[in-house]
């Protein structure tokens, strides 16, 4: 009895050591995406059953689409034809040009991302595949054999939140915490459902601050990624509520919370690093909502960034958001300027949805003689655009 049991049990244990190693060579074999020596991109994806497969991705030219928010430049859409074995292909007609691109497939209408490319990006609930074209600033976005920062997840006490929060920070390449040396910081927002990993994962933060450092572009900084959402810990999946959907509907995102507790972070900064604990060693800059954080974050303190940045900020408040903390837009705008900061930096694309505030907002500025730098791009809200952005603000810093 005790040979039979012995021998079900060693071949229960064999099958769930079999089942757990199977996905090791269990995949098709389709390689994809395949970047080509004239330039172009392939694409795959192994569907035999399948009756249509096509691939959406910011690749390609880009269509209009409807939203809440308003109308976006969308992703273009391309078919891909059925070849042998069910692997179905796509090949673009030109040549992409160097950039951090995302794309998923649609197969029979249900939207997937390419189980053959282990590059996943999350966009608040969006799972997109990736890939870079090299080449020009796009080498800004990949790993180079250049000297590399270290990121960390820390935790931090919110008194305003009542909870503790989690922090994404970056400290450059040779950083002693013993040392003597100290840096200036520069803390990084991102958008409306968005966390303290999207910088990092879509926007290639920490790659960025890398190169540019190593090719004496930038100075050695401490960059802070902070979770913009004051109602949540951290990033879905980081945090006691498990994982729950990521969303753009979260409480007291843009109401002035957020903002008021922001010197609890410059204070835990300033005290667990090696920083230049003033103005002067401060820069602030953000994406969308986090451009609006960073608006009002810098003029509510005007002592505490010599540098801000905007990138297609919101910037407009309605009466249902309207707090002490957004009372007296213009008095305090003032103010800030009449403690000269270093600067203010604005970007946008010509097409984004957000275009018309900000232009109002420099008009504002232009007649009060307020000094700002704006840069201009092609196309509207998207990544693509605060990669860019991000890579012109980090060399104007700290000098």
């Amino acid at each position: 009895m005790f040979k039979k049991t012995f021998i079900i049990f060693a071949a229960l244990a064999a099958t769930t050591v079999l089942n757990a190693q199977q996905a090791l060579w269990d995949g098709a074999q389709v390689e994809s995406p395949v970047l080509n020596e004239d330039g172009t991109v392939t694409f795959r994806y192994f569907a035999p059953k399948a009756v249509k497969v096509t691939v959406s991705g910011d690749f390609l030219p880009t269509q209009k689409i409807q939203t809440p928010f308003g109308e976006f430049e969308g992703p273009g859409v391309a078919e891909l034809k059925e070849g042998e074995k069910g692997v179905w292909e796509y090949t673009t007609d030109f040549r992409p040009a160097p950039e951090m691109y995302t794309y998923t497939f649609n197969v029979d209408g249900l939207n997937v991302i390419d189980n053959n490319n282990m590059w996943v990006n999350r966009d608040v609930s969006s799972l997109t595949s990736a890939f870079i074209v090299p080449g020009g600033r796009a080498d800004l976005y990949t790993i180079q054999d250049v000297p590399h920062g270290t990121v960390s997840k820390v935790w931090y006490d919110s008194a305003v939140a009542g909870f503790d929060r989690r922090l994404s920070v970056y400290t450059p390449a040779g950083y002693d915490p013993c040392g003597k040396t100290r840096y200036p910081v520069l803390y990084v927002l991102h958008g409306i459902g968005g966390d303290e990993d999207a910088w990092l994962e879509q926007g290639r933060a920490a790659q960025i601050l890398d190169n540019l450092i190593a090719q004496g572009k930038a100075k050695p900084m401490i960059a802070v990624f902070t979770n913009g959402n004051i109602s949540q810990e951290a990033a879905p999946g980081q945090n006691s509520t498990g994982y729950t959907r990521p969303t753009m509907q979260l409480p007291k995102t843009m109401e002035g919370s957020f903002e008021t507790s922001f010197p609890e972070i410059v204070k835990f900064i300033d005290s667990h690093y090696k920083t230049i604990a003033k103005k002067q060693g401060r820069a602030i800059c953000g994406l969308s909502m986090g451009g609006f954080h960073t608006l009002y974050i810098s003029i509510n303190n005007p002592d505490m960034f010599n540098y801000s940045g905007m990138f297609s900020a919101a910037i407009g408040v309605s009466e249902q958001q309207m707090t002490p903390l957004y009372d007296n837009f213009d008095g305090k705008l003032a103010t800030y300027f009449s403690k000269k900061p270093a600067l203010l930096w604005i970007g946008c694309g010509k097409t984004d949805f957000l275009y018309k505030a900000n232009t109002d907002f420099m008009e504002k500025m232009d007649a009060n003689g307020q000094p700002y730098e704006y840069m201009e791009t092609d196309g509207g809200h998207i990544w693509r655009n605060w990669r860019i952005y991000l890579s012109e603000f980090v060399p104007l810093l700290f000098k």
